[in-house]
């Protein structure tokens, strides 16, 4: 089996799917649709991060492919409906990297609080310029976090112990750690906010959140941060009012067009402006982050070929089997309909396959059920498969 693993994913993840015996092709850079087209057939595993684009038709051409690993948090970059319509299972890292964006943001608050890039600049430039104009310490200052998920609820707990006030919006429920305060309107967060820090989801619906109007709505002077999602935010918006000097400084790890390799030209209105910070989607970069999003995703790309675990699957319903012991596993992906399930163990009862364990889950139209047998002959095997509810099945043997 091979796995394919691109953008140049951590040595670790080479490591542990060569030991479960894959043949893995390790690539520097993301690959277009038709790079994509032509690479994937006779690959079993894949492995991208966040500039990778997985389509429909990317899809129809990987028809060896069992899994796609994106070693990074987000999965907007897969279509993952097409995916789970022809059974092909996604994972992600949904908490491997918080600790390393957390640090990321906490770094640019503090950096444009004192005009860090500026003085940096000048000194380079030969300028010595003692000054504390515009130099402000945070402490005392509210921070506005829109996005109070694994790394806003972080954030807001490193803030909170380096003197921030926090408040936080999330269209979900979510529990207010510390003494953070839940506003209840994005409008309200940013009329209160010295420093407003996104970290939502890349679901289509959140494209082009933050634009003119919201900009608008922030107190003068304050600080804008965005190390979610390029295309969440309107940066031609962001650099009227850093001219204006309606914000005082701005941050950001993450852009709508970003170059596929490294060393390729980047552009961005935000370019040349005083007081802001650009990186080049470094926020889950560190050599921990990336050591522990190699360990994780492989792992879960390893379990689901060997043994049917899709715990932690972004797209399929998620079952995590204990580990395979004698006799077979017989793992089955089906239409998610009344009945299934009794057939395939009337069958199995009828074949005299002996059940010593079985573990399923639905979700939406897709059901996944895992079952333990002593045996599995191919008889029976063959009557699965040919069942009109049938996705694929598979069989596996410790």
């Amino acid at each position: 089996m091979k796995a394919l693993l691109l953008e140049n994913i951590h040595p670790v993840a080479v490591e542990n799917l060569e030991k479960a015996g894959f043949e893995v092709e390790l690539r520097s850079k993301s690959l277009s649709e038709d790079e994509l087209v032509a690479a994937l057939p006779g690959v079993t595993l894949l492995g991208i991060r966040s500039n990778t684009h997985i389509t429909p038709r990317v899809l129809d051409a990987a028809t060896d492919l069992k899994a796609i690993g994106c070693f990074c948090i987000g999965t907007n970059q897969v279509d993952l409906p097409a995916a789970a319509e022809r059974g092909i299972a996604v994972f992600n890292a949904p908490y491997s990297n918080t600790r390393s964006v957390v640090e990321l943001v906490i770094g640019y608050i503090i950096s444009l609080a004192r005009r860090l890039p500026e003085k940096t600049e000048k000194m380079h430039a030969g300028i010595w310029d003692k000054s504390a104009k515009g130099s402000h310490e945070v402490r005392g200052r509210t921070l506005g976090i829109i996005g109070y998920g694994n790394i806003g609820t972080q954030l807001s707990n490193v803030a909170e112990a380096l003197g921030f006030y926090v408040i936080f919006y999330d269209i979900a429920d979510r529990l207010a750690h510390g003494n953070a305060r839940r506003m209840k309107s994005l409008d309200a967060l940013l009329a209160e906010a010295d420093v407003v820090s996104i970290h939502i989801d890349g679901r289509p619906g959140n494209l082009g959140m933050f634009g003119e109007e919201q900009f608008a709505k922030m107190k003068p002077r304050s600080l804008f941060i965005n190390a979610a999602r390029g295309f969440l935010v309107d940066n031609d918006a962001l650099r009227k009012h850093i001219e204006s000097g309606h914000i005082a400084g701005a941050a950001l790890d993450v852009f709508p067009v970003e170059p596929k390799a490294q060393g390729d030209a980047f552009e961005s209105p935000l370019q040349g402006l005083d007081n802001v910070i650009l990186t080049p989607h470094v926020g889950g970069s560190t050599q921990e982050a990336q050591e522990e999003i190699g360990w994780f995703v492989s792992g879960k790309l390893r379990d689901f070929v060997r043994s049917g675990s899709t715990a932690l699957s972004v797209n399929l319903p998620a079952v995590q089997p204990p580990p395979l012991g004698d006799g077979a596993r017989l793992a089955l992906l089906h239409d998610s309909v009344p009945g299934v399930l009794a057939e395939l163990n009337n069958l199995l009862a009828s074949e005299g396959v002996n059940v010593t364990g079985q573990y399923l889950s639905t979700a939406g139209e897709t059901g996944f059920v895992v079952t333990d047998v002593t045996d599995v002959p191919p008889t029976t095997l063959e009557k699965i498969a040919g069942n009109p509810h049938t996705r694929w099945v598979r069989v596996y043997h410790a």
